[in-house]
C-alpha cells in the first residue's frame, strides 16, 4: 500500500487540529473505487469541517473534501476501471466518509459519476456541490414558454 499526502482534521481534549500529513492507503475507509484525486472544492461545508465551527465533521480523524474529480485507479466496481476520469459530489465524503482532500480517496462506485465528455476536471470542481441545488432549481424553467 502507497503513502500519499492528505489534510487531517484530528480531534482531541483540547479541540480539532488541521494538519498536512502522510497517510497510507490501508487507513482509507471501505469502497469499491479508490482514486487518484486531481481537483476538488472549497465550499462553505468544507470551511466548517476545517475551522471546526460546526459540528460537519462526525468522526476523527477525517480527511475533509466534500467534492473531488479524479483517475480510477483500482476498481473492484462493474461501472468503472482503471483510467476513467469520474467526479464525486456529496455522499458524506468529509463528514462521515474520508473525503477529498488528498492525493487519494476511495469511494464506494455508486457514489462517482463519469466526467462528461468536453468538461475538464478543473470545470466540474468549479461547478461543485453549491451550485447543483441552484441548477436543479432551473431545470423545470427550460421548458416553460
Amino acid at each position: 500500500m502507497s503513502i500519499f499526502r492528505a489534510v487531517v482534521i484530528e480531534k482531541n481534549d483540547t479541540g480539532q487540529t488541521v494538519t498536512l500529513k502522510d497517510f497510507s492507503e490501508a487507513d482509507l475507509m471501505e469502497g469499491d473505487v479508490t482514486l487518484r484525486v486531481t481537483h476538488s472544492t472549497v465550499n462553505y461545508k468544507d470551511g466548517l469541517a476545517l475551522t471546526g465551527k460546526s459540528p460537519v465533521v462526525r468522526r476523527f480523524p477525517m480527511i475533509p473534501g466534500i467534492d473531488c474529480a479524479g483517475v480510477v485507479e483500482i476498481s473492484s466496481n462493474p461501472d468503472f476501471r482503471a483510467g476513467d476520469r469520474v467526479i464525486l459530489n456529496g455522499w458524506g465524503t468529509g463528514e462521515t466518509h474520508l473525503g477529498a482532500y488528498a492525493e487519494k480517496s476511495r469511494v464506494k462506485g455508486d457514489w462517482l459519476v463519469p466526467l462528461p465528455d468536453g468538461l475538464t476536471p478543473a470545470e466540474a470542481m468549479a461547478i461543485g456541490t453549491a451550485a447543483i441545488p441552484p441548477c436543479s432549481a432551473c431545470l423545470p424553467l427550460r421548458n416553460m414558454d
